[in-house]
């Protein structure tokens, strides 16, 4: 693959950031957009803006026909067994609330268990803790080991059958760790749990399956996979899609309406109330198209190879001390905290040479606090980072030891 010349897709990259060229090292947070991508939504806007699923006329067939196709188009992407599937949402956080308000108050009860881990986004923890209050449920969570995996021996304990769902993250945004997510949902379906897959880290990084991971429930979020802010997908088994009542209450989810109570759609519909994020979608669509074609594995082994490279590279700056897995295959960033330097000192640092990175909890304060440090400074890769940009990064960190000590 021609990485330099895929790097030239992304037109952000190409500026300088108090007068250096810009190393963008933030892509965990959110990635750049291609051209493919912002085209898309310049052409929608120009060409078919109008809203969907309303009316009859030729912007409106033309706006719906492109926000069912990229429905479709993510449906494949992820290895689902319909588009019926796939429901839109803000991202991450929305699908994991409407899992929550919708399955959760369903099916919890008090005496029931919900399990998480201990690496948890905040988004991956909250909702359950206001579910288990709401409920009477009880959230316990899975250890973290010194090395950033989790504890198997734990899993076998706390994986019982009071366990009525296992919400766990797919690859960790504060360590790298990729977890065993087959695996676990395997685990997880011999005693009778559903299970929920968060996948913000690893949707556009490497090839994901449903049918092959096995969980109930997924969520992603377009803008860490060159698609819009704003729009992401939750994916759920349909059985269990069909059985859960709505959660947002509008136009566009109903069957029928009288002034004295409503019937709803099918699921996706059901969940989809008001006029969606029309450009988002289609967006969304545009970033699968562009993904597939220079391709999954190419993505993953590309990153892997960044990643590696970084954790080799810096692992010699003195007073370095890096989370997560030290060897072996993990996600496509590498987490540090310097002896010599806070985090929100050294991401401030850095960026007068042009590098942006992210410096704190990640929201992950749990897991910042079991590591026993304030917070860390993290760079993260995409597919539009070079070897090159990384051997920048260790030189402004040598220069930043000598700066602050």
């Amino acid at each position: 693959m021609d990485w330099h010349r895929i790097r030239s897709d992304f037109p952000i990259l190409d500026q300088q950031v108090n007068g250096h060229p810009l190393v963008y090292l933030d892509s965990a947070a959110s990635s750049q957009k291609p051209r493919a991508v912002i085209n898309a939504l310049s052409h929608y806007y120009q060409h078919d803006n109008s809203n969907v699923h309303r009316a009859l006329h030729e912007l409106s067939s033309r706006a719906t026909d492109a926000f069912e196709a990229a429905r479709k188009k993510v449906a494949r992407f992820i290895g689902t067994a319909t588009e019926d599937e796939i429901i839109f949402t803000r991202g991450c956080t929305e699908g994991i609330n409407l899992v929550a308000n919708t399955w959760g108050v369903q099916n919890l009860r008090s005496g029931d268990v919900i399990l998480i881990t201990g690496m948890e986004h905040h988004s991956n923890l909250v909702p359950w803790q206001l579910l288990a209050q709401r409920t009477g449920a009880t959230l316990k969570h899975i250890p973290v080991l010194d090395d950033g995996t989790l504890d198997t021996a734990a899993v076998e304990m706390l994986l019982t059958e009071q366990v009525k769902l296992f919400a766990f993250v797919h690859i960790s945004n504060s360590l790298g760790t990729i977890n065993p997510a087959r695996e676990l949902c395997a685990k997880a379906k011999a005693v009778g749990a559903v299970t929920l897959l968060d996948g913000a880290q690893s949707t556009g990084h490497m090839p994901v399956n449903m049918l092959d991971i096995g969980c109930d429930f997924f969520v992603f979020s377009g803008h860490k996979m060159c698609a819009p802010t704003g729009i992401g997908v939750l994916y759920g088994r349909y059985a269990l899609l069909k059985a859960m009542p709505p959660w947002h209450g509008g136009g566009e989810m109903i069957a029928s309406v009288t002034l004295e109570g409503s019937t709803f759609k099918e699921p996706p519909h059901r969940f989809e109330a008001g006029t969606p994020d029309i450009a988002g979608v289609i967006g969304l669509g545009a970033a699968i198209d562009y993904l597939e074609a220079i391709g999954l594995e190419n993505i993953q082994r590309h990153d892997t190879n960044l990643s590696n490279y970084a954790m080799q590279c810096m692992s010699e700056v003195p007073g370095i001390r890096i989370l997560g897995p030290q060897s072996g295959h993990r996600g496509s960033l590498v987490a540090f905290h310097l002896d010599f330097a806070h985090p929100h000192d050294l991401v401030e640092y850095a960026n007068t040479y042009g590098i942006a990175m992210r410096g704190g909890n990640h929201c992950t304060q749990p897991l910042m606090k079991r590591f026993k440090v304030p917070g860390t400074t993290r760079a993260s890769f995409y597919f539009y980072n070079t070897i090159e940009e990384i051997n920048r990064l260790v030189e402004v960190l040598l220069a930043a030891r000598k700066f602050f000590t």
